[in-house]
């Protein structure tokens, strides 16, 4: 069996990672931008017979959407035998219910978009909130790997004397599981919010703080509202500036300027999207899931 990873050329450093624990190699594809908005996608043609995966962190979905199918159906053109996708970070999975009247629900509508295009699909920590889990979504082979061991692994090996703070209810399932693994002790808070960039965060225990070094914990930053505000109330508290750690740093526009300018003592983050932050390598994880959906999908299942 030939695997070949087709990385969109941010993703090409964790293709590179990835392709060897696989027995993959990496190939070429070139994403070109016209004047117009539009865009070209060039892949390498000789894929007869070949499994392909695109690899692809969907932080900038809408961007992505047309050039990844391209980018598919023109391998499935090629000759490739099955065509999958490695998409580290998986928009649209908060979207999951109707919040107001006549909203779009666009986590399944995203899923069934994605399910035209690819035999399979990668991810890493979805955010599942009220979806149980990620096949009930997907109606193609799916895997969303953890990366709770590895950062649990982090924290032990740089951080003294930690407490995991969880900024809200929603990140409960990744702190208590990186606390269990770390053997730290951890809080949940929790948030409202009142729009893209006005989040309230609640005190934590400052009894259960006190003398630690916090580590605030969460699997997006997008504004960064929500570790900005939980920063300022560990500041208020008299607490030491606390480790930031995110699984998907998209950090748009200026969030990560202003989480340092909120009194971050250090930001790391996982390879999940790229960023100066990326401290954690999720690339085995990866590897790992995929090798198993490369061997147990077919061209016959999708149909």
């Amino acid at each position: 069996m030939t695997r070949l990873l087709l990385p969109f050329p941010l993703q090409r450093p964790l293709a590179d990672a990835v392709a060897p624990l696989l027995g993959a190699r990496a190939g070429r594809l070139e994403w070109r931008h016209f004047p117009d908005g539009e865009s070209l996608v060039t892949i390498e043609e000789d894929l007869h017979g070949v499994d392909v995966a695109l690899v692809a962190s969907l932080c900038r979905p809408d961007e992505l959407a047309l050039p990844l199918r391209f980018a598919a159906a023109t391998a499935r053109e090629f000759g490739a035998r099955s065509v999958g996708i490695i998409a580290p970070y998986l928009a649209y999975m908060r979207q999951d219910k109707r919040f107001n009247s006549g909203e779009a629900v666009n986590a399944p509508l995203f899923a069934r978009f994605l399910e035209e295009s690819f035999d399979w699909l990668v991810t890493a920590d979805p955010h599942l909130h009220r979806i149980p889990e990620l096949s009930s979504l997907f109606r193609i082979p799916v895997h969303g790997v953890t990366t709770a061991p590895l950062i649990a692994e982090w924290i032990r090996n740089n951080v003294s004397n930690a407490i995991l703070i969880g900024p809200d209810s929603e990140s409960d399932q990744w702190v208590s599981d990186i606390a269990h693994r770390a053997g730290v002790a951890y809080q949940v808070l929790t948030k409202t919010r009142r729009g893209d960039r006005d989040v309230e965060v609640s005190i934590p225990s400052i009894d259960a703080a006190c003398n630690r070094t916090p580590v605030i914990v969460d699997d997006i930053a997008s504004s960064g509202r929500t570790m900005i505000e939980t920063l300022d109330h560990l500041r208020q508290l008299g607490l030491p500036p606390a480790v930031c750690i995110v699984i998907h740093p998209i950090f748009a526009q200026d969030a990560y300027a202003q989480l340092l300018a909120a009194g971050a003592d250090k930001i790391v983050s996982t390879d999940s999207i790229p960023h100066p932050t990326n401290a954690i390598s999720i690339a085995s994880l990866l590897a790992d899931a995929s090798a198993e959906l490369f061997r147990n999908t077919s061209p016959k299942e999708r149909a």
